[in-house]
């Protein structure tokens, strides 16, 4: 179940980077579960143990994730000036909802920064890879060149 074309598979390798960059930093500087800030995952760590809890938190709590990026490189056609319109805002929700809040988290381990500034960092990066790496901005001048 892989993406369709190659810009949604290197936005999906993009937002599943910040998530392994929280998974790994967690998974190293986490010696108890109680240290683990969000719930779910502490709960999840609690009752399985550290690597496998923290493991099967985060494979069930990006599935949906994974697979909404994975269905819309499927079933959304839109219209070529419409699509970089909507892959800007699906790069602007994932970087505040999703690498922001990663980033956010892994750095919290090591670094004593207001959740508000590492969230923001977090967004910039993300934003600035996407736009460099994954160029939505690239297909309206295909498609320009395609329709003159």
């Amino acid at each position: 179940f892989l993406p369709k074309n190659n810009h949604w598979s290197k936005r999906i390798l993009l937002v599943f980077s910040f998530i392994l960059f929280d998974y790994l930093s967690t998974l190293t500087f986490c010696n108890m579960p109680c240290e683990e800030a969000n719930p779910y995952a502490r709960s999840f760590m609690e009752f399985f143990g550290i690597p496998f809890g923290l493991t099967l938190f985060v494979l069930i709590a990006n599935l949906p994730i994974y697979v909404t990026l994975s269905l819309d490189s499927y079933l959304v056609r839109l219209p070529p000036k419409m699509a970089i319109i909507a892959e800007v805002f699906v790069d602007l929700a994932f970087a505040w909802f999703v690498a922001g809040l990663h980033f956010s988290g892994g750095t919290s381990w090591f670094w004593y920064a207001p959740d508000l500034m590492r969230q923001s960092i977090g967004t910039f990066l993300y934003l600035t890879l996407a736009f460099t790496v994954v160029k939505p901005h690239k297909l309206l001048a295909v498609t320009n060149q395609s329709i003159a």
